[in-house]
């Protein structure tokens, strides 16, 4: 029978799925480093807090307190299409670990096309505006200064509520991606146990023939 995606189709998808791979895989170790940041940030805000009121000088601020927050955001943020890729999700798999290959390959598939792609896409839109207004966007169409912390001497607002679009551009291309691997499965030409590592699936060996 005639198909619409040939083998050739799917090695060229598996490709866009590997560059996507790579880039949630570095993201996912910036995240680790954010992590660590988040906690040095974090030390040197209680400890220069305390110290300071024993020597008499200020020695924590606003900005650095929110740069805590903003590390602790970032890694999430940079987290979320590397858990994906790697399939660390919660799932509820009572049902889901005792299925066929295939079966839960679909479910996988029509679960990220019907539904995590579009809520990636919805959320990049409901926060488009609100992110251009921080960035100083009026009603009249014109631009005025960005958004700042309410807080005295605190961080602007603009550069981490734009990371938030961001972080769901790069879910959402994720996201396609884990779909491309899931129809991979299912036309058989890569087993689901390499649905997390297809970056070590090379694209230019061999598929099935149609």
């Amino acid at each position: 029978m005639p198909t619409l995606i040939k083998s050739s189709h799917i090695r060229v998808l598996l490709k866009l799925a590997q560059a996507i791979n790579t880039v949630s895989d570095k993201l996912g170790q910036l995240s680790q480093w954010m992590v660590l940041l988040t906690i040095a940030v974090g030390f040197y805000n209680v400890t220069g807090r305390y110290f300071g009121r024993f020597i008499g000088l200020k020695l924590s601020s606003n900005a650095l307190i929110e740069l805590q927050w903003y590390l602790f955001s970032l890694t999430f943020f940079f987290g979320f299409p590397y858990i994906l890729k790697q399939a660390a999700n919660v799932r509820v798999d009572f049902l889901y670990a005792n299925w066929s290959e295939k079966r839960r390959a679909l479910v996988d598939f029509l679960g990220t096309v019907f539904l995590l792609i579009p809520f990636c896409v919805l959320a990049i839109w409901v926060s488009l505006n609100p992110v251009l207004q921080s960035w100083g966007l009026l009603p009249d169409g014109t631009w005025g200064s960005w958004e700042m912390s309410s807080d005295a001497h605190g961080l602007p607002r603009a550069p981490i509520k734009t990371m938030l679009v961001v972080a769901f551009v790069w879910l959402l291309a994720q996201a396609i991606a884990q779909a491309v691997k899931c129809l991979a499965v299912l036309k058989g030409y890569l087993p689901l146990s390499q649905i997390s590592q297809a970056d070590d699936q090379s694209p230019d060996h061999p598929l099935p023939l149609e």
